[in-house]
């Protein structure tokens, strides 16, 4: 049996790693069936064709993964399977334009994390350098070792915070 989890403290960080990894196979899924769609409707060819509108398009459909997702239970799939909930400052879940909000706050680390490995790339010349733009997604951990509670800067920001969520009960 495990010991319960204190379910007004912030998941720690591996548990919140831990769920990020199986949100990134689950959104592997969901980016395959978006881009599929997108290439039969548009007839195109290759990921490079129509690179801004493929982007757009995916970013809205990831939006809408997470906004869905989190608006129907404050969890998505990976945040069940590890007993993590998102909640207001009420402890409700929040309303659907936070949410769109937290999404698009939620990009700037990441997309600073990646602007730093484009720019060492650059500056030194090492293309092999590029390999490591799949570690810009963790740099929205960085506020958190610094955040009092251990949550997110978007978090912070929105009055939002992750928390331990009980276990759902298994169906017999």
């Amino acid at each position: 049996m495990t010991a319960a989890l204190p379910l007004d403290q912030t998941p720690n960080r591996l548990r919140r790693f831990a769920c990020m990894m199986y949100e990134a196979v689950l959104l592997f899924g969901v980016v395959f069936l978006a881009s599929y769609l997108m290439d039969t409707l548009t007839q195109s060819r290759s990921g490079m064709d129509l690179r801004g509108l493929r982007q757009a398009w995916l970013f809205l459909v990831i939006g809408a993964y997470f906004v869905i997702c989190w608006r129907r239970r404050g969890q998505t799939l990976p945040m069940q399977t590890w007993n993590i909930r998102l909640v207001d400052r009420d402890g409700n879940t929040p309303g659907t334009a936070r949410l769109i909000l937290r999404y698009v706050l939620a990009w700037p680390l990441v997309l600073a994390g990646a602007a730093l490995v484009w720019a060492a790339s650059s500056l030194t010349g090492w293309r092999s350098m590029d390999m490591f733009i799949v570690a810009a997604p963790f740099t929205i951990f960085v506020w958190s070792w610094f955040d009092p509670d251990g949550q997110f800067l978007h978090d912070r920001l929105l009055g939002t915070r992750l928390r331990n969520a009980p276990p759902r009960p298994r169906r017999r």
